[in-house]
């Protein structure tokens, strides 16, 4: 074929559908299965990114729209900040900043309930290759989370990068049962927070 010769078309008939993206998450997982398996892979699925100058309610609407609980915070891409969820967005810390604060709750930002790069944890990739899906359940429970990144060395620099996200509640629909975590205290200022 000439490549600058135009390619054949047809006309659509009637009854032709959509393709519909197959949700690579739905495949049932048992405690025995590779970790790798309830990973959502951002080398295949696009990044969720928020601004930390974006206010709650934009966060929130920008969740629903996406259809995920988890926000990546960037400045600039790709430099990660932090992560933003769903359960941040409403909560007692909010109720806190706006009273402590004399604002509405309409004022506050991303920033202000984010879980900035130094508060989140982070499994290595090559440890996620050899490891199940009972090991990051275990994670989640040890470190009291509902999500935990997972990071891999990139070539030739120092610099790590965020390669997955893992979720409890993709966890508990894979598995099909409830995966209970208890919220861990890892600062002086987490008991403070858990105790207000």
């Amino acid at each position: 074929m000439d490549p600058r010769s135009p390619l054949p078309t047809k006309r659509l008939a009637s009854g032709t559908v959509i393709a519909q993206a197959r949700d690579w998450q739905t495949d049932p997982v048992t405690l025995d299965s590779p970790a790798l398996e309830v990973m959502t892979d951002l080398t295949t699925v696009k990044a969720a990114t928020v601004g930390p100058s974006m206010t709650l309610r934009q966060a929130e609407q920008t969740m629903i729209y996406l259809g995920v609980r988890t926000l990546f915070v960037v400045s600039e891409m790709p430099a990660i900040e932090g992560l933003v969820t769903s359960t941040d967005l409403h909560g007692n810390q909010q109720m806190r900043l706006v009273q402590q604060r004399n604002i509405r709750y309409e004022e506050l930002c991303v920033a202000d309930v984010m879980a900035g790069l130094s508060d989140l944890d982070a499994i290595d990739y090559e440890a996620m290759k050899a490891a199940t899906v009972g090991n990051v359940v275990a994670t989640l429970r040890r470190h009291g989370r509902n999500h935990l990144l997972v990071s891999e060395a990139t070539a030739g620099e120092q610099r790590r990068r965020v390669r997955g996200v893992i979720s409890r509640t993709q966890i508990e629909r894979q598995l099909g049962l409830p995966v209970p975590v208890t919220e861990v205290a890892n600062t002086f200022a987490d008991v403070v927070q858990m105790l207000a």
